[in-house]
């Protein structure tokens, strides 16, 4: 499955350009979403695009809940999505993650509890920056994982090379003690509300020769 995306859509990847570097590049950066793989993202349920500025790059999913009880298939606890993009980067620049905002909804009944995780690389590099948060019930309300990266700990593309990036995304709900009677869920999505993961990239010229 490959996709070429524009428009604006519901898992946000905000390019911050450091002061230096002035304004994001002119020309529209176009994302071809080469791979959407997972239970968490079947073939059609999830768009990508870059905002008209190029400052942020959204992911929306339709169909991506972890659930377990009333209503649950014995899978349902589980879901997952692995996207692979290709960012065409202007010559001469690179990027890096420096930051993430991951938002969803969830209600969990009392003894329940949840997990989403997280891992994001540049395909062909032994750096991966991994995530996790942990949710316990009683629940039922929006949430939302920020991540930070440090500054010495961002791992930049390496330049002149074309490396996708990998972004791998995780969800889990266990029963627990909870009464599966009743249901107990995690989304990544809503529908009535859009739900975003922001993705903070930071940009820098690369060196010349």
């Amino acid at each position: 499955m490959r996709r070429r995306v524009a428009a604006l859509a519901g898992v946000a990847l905000s390019l911050l350009m450091p002061a230096t570097a002035g304004a994001a590049p002119g020309n529209r950066i176009v994302i071809d979403v080469v791979t959407a793989n997972g239970s968490g993202c079947p073939i059609g349920t999830t768009a990508v695009a870059m905002s008209p500025d190029n400052t942020a790059m959204t992911v929306t999913y339709s169909h991506y809940s972890a659930r377990v009880g009333a209503g649950a298939g014995p899978v349902e606890f589980r879901r997952n999505c692995q996207l692979n993009l290709n960012v065409h980067v202007p010559n001469g620049l690179t990027f890096a993650v420096a930051s993430v905002d991951y938002r969803g909804f969830g209600h969990l009944e009392r003894g329940a509890a949840g997990l989403h995780q997280a891992a994001y690389y540049f395909q062909g590099q032994g750096s991966t920056q991994r995530s996790g948060r942990r949710f316990f019930g009683p629940m039922d309300d929006d949430w939302q994982v920020r991540d930070e990266i440090p500054i010495m700990e961002r791992v930049y593309r390496p330049c002149g090379v074309q490396r996708n990036i990998n972004i791998n995304t995780e969800l889990r709900v266990y029963g627990g003690q909870s009464d599966l009677r009743n249901p107990s869920f995690l989304n990544m999505d809503s529908s009535d509300v859009e739900f975003s993961t922001k993705y903070n990239l930071t940009w820098k010229a690369c060196p010349t020769r």
